[in-house]
């Protein structure tokens, strides 16, 4: 696709210009399913239909899918096309818009991961909900996603300014605006509704979508969102820095950090209720494991490295600051202040097989420091002071954070979210979600609060997966909400885990915990949200 990007791009471009792309007129709404599924291939939608700087878009293929025994998604139309940037020097944005035969009159934008690259295509299951339910497709739902606009491989697309701005949040506009105009003509009328879905970094692009562009989204589901990735990168460098310490003396190798997880868990497992390898009342956790508690209970004789089977006080040291809340020495986005990572909260922490420099911590924060800020891939990570960069680390900010643009605006429209985070997330701590909540709450007060944002943290649910690998269906919590002014309480969440399969417990609202007050223990019923 590269080596051709510009000459279609240029086609395009030339067509654009001429005709000002195909005609939203009702005629496709006329035809048969796949008359009008095919009618769409070939069209272009114009720099003027799209509310953020593009050369247009083009639609590449448009493939009708006839319903199917091993088709989950039902009768729908396929489309995928481009989007093309302003600068040449940029990629395009890849992206896909499915139509389905029945057609409920609303759309679900699907967010991404990590830092995107790859097209996310709406045809999976929507984050967080049940694997056997029916996919928002098949509910009627057009869905779309996109690449935001490069793609894996390579980090050098984030040298590009546009990419850049594609990655940190103008790809959502984007790629909706451009659904927007393909649903018009397959249906004669635009969607009713827009919904926005997403997990991880699909968390940030939901919460972006809210508050960025609030006009355009009726509705978001965020789960453990990344919504302030320069932040959350910083912080994950100070991991990586910890371990490094001292030559690597810091670091805790895989058994070493089992040791740690096992002692969060004899300690705190029960302070719930009941010991069932989930760690449900945090605070509880937090005030009885303590790096005091690791130090009586891991320390190696005098001190000194000893071994698989106990922590030095350089690793104790570690323990300690990735534990505490991280202050880089600047403001981004109105935060100073990182929140603690999960370790002594039994969270399974990606530290690396090998040392600190071969850890998911050290691949993410790579990205970011090098190419984003510093806009030197040669950069030494360990050495990185983010003092240095103060100025460019604000600039990005700006772009890729999302922490202090304001929520009025879509709540003053009638907006809805409803946010998620699991307790164990290895990723990205609770704690980070916590913060921003706790925000919008010195923000609005908690009676408006209440009424436009729900947040919920969910025990023993990583960052996918984890004890209890919770699934809900969100999409029915938010059309309940939006559409019938039905707001979420606490609400049941389903275990995906193969061993585990089946057990229920109480989804609660933030500030409160499932605690197990009947006899069933895998049953939700016997468990009642309480405060902490």
């Amino acid at each position: 696709m590269r080596a051709s990007k510009w000459v279609l791009g240029a086609t395009a471009a030339s067509v654009l210009a001429a005709c000002g792309g195909s005609g939203d007129g009702d005629g496709a709404a006329l035809l048969a399913p796949q008359q009008a599924c095919e009618a769409l291939a070939g069209g272009t939608v114009a720099a003027t239909a799209i509310g953020l700087p593009t050369s247009g878009a083009v639609v590449q293929s448009a493939r009708f899918v006839a319903a199917a025994a091993d088709n989950p998604n039902g009768e729908h139309c396929q489309v995928k096309g481009l989007i093309m940037p302003r600068d040449p020097a940029a990629p395009n944005i890849e992206y896909e818009v499915n139509l389905p035969s029945n057609w409920n009159g609303k759309a679900l934008q699907y967010g991404g991961g990590g830092y995107n690259g790859t097209l996310v295509t709406g045809l999976d299951q929507a984050a967080m909900h049940p694997s056997a339910a029916p996919r928002p497709l098949a509910r009627g739902y057009a869905t779309l996603g996109s690449d935001s606009g490069h793609k894996a491989g390579s980090d050098a697309w984030a040298l590009n300014d546009e990419a850049l701005a594609n990655f940190g949040h103008q790809q959502i506009k984007k790629t909706r605006d451009v659904a927007a105009v393909l649903a018009q003509r397959r249906y004669g009328r635009a969607p009713e509704r827009f919904y926005f879905v997403g997990n991880s970094q699909g968390g940030h692009e939901a919460l972006d979508a809210a508050a960025r562009y609030p006009a355009d989204y009726d509705g978001v589901v965020a789960t453990h969102p990344a919504y302030n990735v320069p932040l959350l990168h910083l912080g994950s460098l100070n991991v990586v820095q910890a371990g490094a310490a001292g030559g690597g003396a810091g670091w805790l190798n895989p058994a070493q950090h089992r040791l740690v997880k096992d002692l969060a868990m004899a300690t705190c497992d029960g302070l719930d209720g009941q010991a069932d390898g989930i760690i449900s009342h945090l605070p509880a956790c937090r005030a009885a494991m303590t790096v005091d508690t690791v130090r009586a209970a891991l320390r190696c004789p005098g001190g000194a490295a000893g071994g698989d089977g106990c922590l030095s006080d350089a690793q104790i040291a570690a323990v300690a600051r990735i534990s505490s809340p991280y202050r880089p020495g600047l403001t981004l986005a109105g935060a100073s202040t990182f929140g603690a990572w999960g370790l002594l909260e039994g969270a399974d922490l990606p530290l690396g097989n090998t040392g600190p420099e071969d850890s998911f911590f050290a691949v993410i924060a790579a990205t970011t420091v090098r190419y984003v800020v510093a806009k030197d891939p040669a950069l030494d990570l360990l050495a990185f002071d983010p003092l240095a960069y103060a100025a460019r680390l604000q600039q990005v900010s700006t772009l890729m954070d999302v922490t202090d643009v304001s929520l009025e605006p879509f709540r003053a429209r009638g907006g809805k979210i409803i946010m998620t985070h699991g307790t164990a997330d290895q990723l990205i701590p609770s704690s980070n979600s916590v913060a921003y909540y706790e925000r919008q709450r010195a923000q609005f007060g908690q009676a408006t609060l209440d009424g436009f944002l729900r947040f919920y943290m969910v025990p023993g649910f990583a960052h996918g997966g984890g004890t209890f690998s919770a699934r809900y269906d969100a999409l029915a919590q938010l059309e309940n909400w939006v559409e019938r002014g039905q707001p979420p309480q606490a609400f049941v969440t389903v275990d995906e885990n193969a061993a585990t399969a089946g057990r229920t417990r109480h989804m609660c609202l933030y500030g409160s915990y499932p605690r197990l007050t009947g006899a069933a223990a895998n049953d939700a019923a016997s468990y009642t949200c309480t405060a902490y």
